[in-house]
């Protein structure tokens, strides 16, 4: 791996620790490298607290060193001033002269103006070292500000035999499909998203508490359909546990496509990334619009013999791994997710 290459991937590395404690702001990592050794590193932790340039130079023990130092970051360093002052104008404060970044930032505020100001100030800036990375890093953040929309996640557990429900089910009695290790994972994919996402059948029927209940982390926003105001105050999304948003015939319009509403709804919420759990119906409607960017399918060891048929995702190559005897298949839908 050539040097570049490897410092931008500890960025990477670094930039992933922040995953579901940084929205809205984008993952960034950044090291601070001088004569081929890292004297400083750090990421971005938290909305509204320092940025990865600044941990990263506040880590460096010898600060005469900054100015022979090379700066690497895995997104273009801000040039306006939010909650945070600029990273580009502090890079230029510390005369750091050599500037590596991953990819640009979409962002309309930055998109370029950081590293206009970086040349401007007569610093050797190079851009586009492991820029795939490092988009992929930032899929959410770039989705959303590219294509004014969430990231879209498809997540059901089916049965063996394909199903998402048995024929028979007591009301507010989920029937478990996946064992404990796989409920796990889902609590933990839900620290690392902005919000979930179900319809009104599945509140009513499985009385779902939505949270991240066995995995340390944010909570996710709760997001339920209602068209006809059906879900009851007693509901355990309605439990104060987290966020709760409800969205009802007041908010859209149930007589059209309501993936694109939806889409357009946490767009305008300022939500980057969605998980879709079910039930069937609502995860029917965004594959009927094709408005999904990845998809996890759980398959346990469970067999119905009949009951609510799982959704079909046609000609999507899927990744397959096991958790204890559970298969889990992630897929990606490369018509919809470009950017």
């Amino acid at each position: 791996m050539k040097t570049h290459e490897k410092y931008m991937n500890r960025c990477v590395q670094l930039a992933q620790r922040g995953l579901g404690t940084t929205y809205p702001n984008p993952l960034v990592g950044s090291v601070i490298v001088f004569e081929d050794r890292i004297i400083g590193e750090g990421w971005h932790q938290k909305a509204g607290e320092a940025h990865a340039e600044v941990m990263a130079i506040q880590s460096v023990k010898n600060t005469e060193l900054l100015s022979k130092a090379t700066i690497y970051v895995s997104l273009e360093p801000c040039s306006h001033f939010g909650k945070t002052p600029p990273c580009a104008d502090l890079i230029i404060a510390k005369n750091i002269p050599n500037i590596v970044i991953g990819t640009v930032d979409p962002f309309a505020k930055v998109s370029g103006n950081g590293i206009k100001k970086l040349v401007e100030a007569g610093r050797n800036v190079t851009v586009g070292v492991l820029e795939k990375a490092c988009n992929t890093l930032n899929k959410r953040f770039f989705l959303f500000h590219k294509r004014h929309r969430p990231y879209i996640i498809l997540k059901w557990a089916e049965s063996r035999d394909g199903f998402l429900a048995p024929a028979h089910q007591e009301l507010g009695q989920p029937v478990w499909i996946t064992n404990e290790m796989s409920r796990q994972w889902v609590h933990k994919w839900r620290t690392e998203e902005q919000s979930i996402l179900v319809g009104t059948q599945t509140v009513l029927i499985d009385n779902p508490q939505l949270t991240a209940r066995n995995w340390t982390g944010n909570q996710p926003i709760r997001i339920a359909l209602d068209q006809k105001q059906r879900i009851p105050a007693t509901s355990n999304i309605m439990d104060g546990a987290a966020p709760t948003i409800v969205i009802t015939a007041n908010d859209l319009d149930f007589s059209q496509s309501i993936a694109p509403q939806l889409a357009q709804f946490l767009y305008q919420k300022n939500i980057q990334s969605v998980i879709i759990e079910g039930g069937l119906q609502t995860l029917n409607t965004f594959i009927e619009a094709n408005l999904w960017d990845e998809a996890r399918i759980f398959k346990g060891t469970t067999i119905f013999g009949k009951g609510t048929k799982a959704p079909y995702l046609n000609t999507i190559h899927f990744e397959k791994q096991y958790i204890l005897e559970d298969e889990l298949l992630i897929g990606y839908n490369h018509d919809s997710n470009h950017f």
